[in-house]
């Protein structure tokens, strides 16, 4: 596993134990969470890059595609600004 996949399953497993209220959970529903957290995380870090991709375009066609790449897999993934 690379350094980054291991970075965000760490800022995963803290989420979950700022944001869970373990007396209303059970362990099922909190790892659950976590791993929802985890996949979110994934997902913005590759809608990072997409934004780094923007930012080298050289014109509007490469912008354009690249927007709508970033659109499509929020849409796809139901990641939220």
């Amino acid at each position: 596993m690379n350094e980054r996949i291991k970075e965000l399953k760490q800022q995963a497993l803290h989420w979950s134990g700022e944001n869970v209220n373990r007396n209303l959970y059970s362990n099922y529903e909190i790892e659950q969470k976590e791993y929802e957290k985890f996949a979110q995380l994934i997902v913005a870090e590759c809608l990072g890059i997409v934004d780094d991709a923007e930012r080298g375009g050289s014109n509007d066609i490469w912008d354009n595609a690249v927007k709508f790449i970033r659109r499509d897999l929020q849409e796809h993934f139901g990641v939220e600004e």
